[in-house]
């Protein structure tokens, strides 16, 4: 199918495929079934290619309206949208260098991984975090070198955490060159095909919730990358981008939990309009006015931050609206999940209801980087005058 590039379209379509996604969310949550069939009905809905330009047969879609469909997945099935935005994580920096001169490598490999996206409706993965030092990239265990022949690298490591394990065509991995030293920041991406030689993936991990993201280890044993894989073609370059424009990386998925606390609040409301006595409560109607006015104030915020990256991308004001979209957004959803709580009563911890798993859900916020005091301390910094663009304010 050809994808629309309106946004309304757009938004319709990502309706459309989260209304057919929602009834697979309980049973995936509960492990009775994979994630598989999540990912078949994103592939075959065409929405894998949203940040692919429109001359490469993609929507050409900006970040904040990126951050709008993301958010409309995420009122139907959390998990999906955030596996969803694990594949776009890495199909942003590659979105980002549209009209921007780029040498022959870096073009060679940004055309074929639109075409295999675009095209071969191929489900790419991040595979960064490590046991012990999250998703940060300083000191870095996975490393590379290149091989002897100087055709390739060799991957070898472990990563902890990679969503849509054993699910994904192909998983970027950041690994650090290896020169002898514990401590760098001279990390690169490599794109590393499931079925490469030397990939395994361990057991889905058992979580609190997010079981539909299919997260699980990694291991790469002497993986052998050829040149052309190297991401965007340039090594080191990584830290820097992350640093200068840390949108992707830290707060990526924030839209989708906005659709989770989004749908916190439509089931609270659904839930007390069907007793018509609590519904004309003036207690309980003050209840969902404060969740209503929270819940507005994280969208509008959310919504600025998200267009004013695609207006100023990488500014320190832009940067600065992304960390607290990502804040706010974390702390409004698990605000709302304890007023669901509060109001519902039994109905929020019963397995039968919805609102069961979307408070275990909006915890998950707070653990994913980057995550609320590093959010704090990136606004406090800019307050003071921190230079935001030295990678040494960072413990990244």
């Amino acid at each position: 199918m050809t994808l629309p590039t309106h946004l309304d379209d757009i938004l319709k379509l990502a309706a459309e495929t989260g209304a057919a996604l929602a009834p697979l969310a309980a049973d995936v949550d509960a492990a009775r079934r994979d994630g598989h069939e999540t990912y078949a009905l994103l592939r075959d809905s065409g929405l894998l290619g949203l940040l692919a330009p429109c001359e490469a047969g993609g929507a050409g879609l900006g970040f904040g309206d990126y951050w709008r469909v993301l958010a409309e997945l995420g009122t139907h099935n959390g998990a999906a949208a955030l596996g969803f935005n694990m594949h776009h994580v890495v199909i942003g920096a590659l979105a980002d260098a549209a009209g921007t001169a780029l040498p022959p490598a870096a073009k060679r490999f940004r055309a074929w991984m639109l075409d295999e996206v675009v095209r071969g409706r191929k489900l790419f993965a991040s595979a960064t975090s490590e046991a012990g030092r999250g998703a940060k990239l300083r000191g870095m265990q996975t490393r590379y070198r290149l091989s002897d022949d100087g055709e390739s690298y060799l991957l070898t490591g472990k990563k902890s955490f990679v969503s849509l394990a054993g699910v994904a065509d192909y998983y970027v991995v950041a690994a650090a060159a290896d020169d002898g030293t514990e401590d760098t920041g001279d990390v690169s991406h490599f794109v590393v095909a499931a079925d490469d030689p030397g990939v395994g993936f361990g057991a889905v991990h058992s979580m609190s919730a997010m079981y539909g993201t299919s997260t699980a280890a990694m291991t790469l044993d002497a993986v052998r990358v050829p040149r052309s894989r190297l991401y965007l073609g340039v090594e080191g370059m990584s830290l820097f981008k992350v640093v200068r424009e840390p949108h992707w990386m830290i707060a990526g998925y924030t839209g989708a939990y906005l659709g989770i606390a989004e749908a916190l609040f439509r089931h609270t409301t659904d839930h007390v309009t069907a007793n018509p006595d609590r519904a004309g409560s003036p207690v309980i109607q003050q209840e969902l006015g404060r969740m209503s006015a929270r819940l507005r104030a994280a969208r509008a915020l959310l919504h600025e931050a998200g267009d004013l990256v695609d207006a100023e991308r990488g500014s320190l004001e832009a940067n600065a609206m992304v960390h607290a979209a990502k804040y706010v957004v974390g702390e409004v959803g698990q605000q709302l999940a304890q007023d669901a709580l509060r109001i519902c009563g039994s109905a929020a911890v019963s397995r039968s209801h919805p609102l069961e798993r979307l408070i275990r859900e909006a915890s998950f916020a707070s653990v994913m980087p980057a995550k609320p005091h590093e959010c704090l301390e990136y606004l406090g910094k800019a307050a003071v005058g921190v230079n935001l663009y030295d990678a040494r304010a960072f413990a990244w």
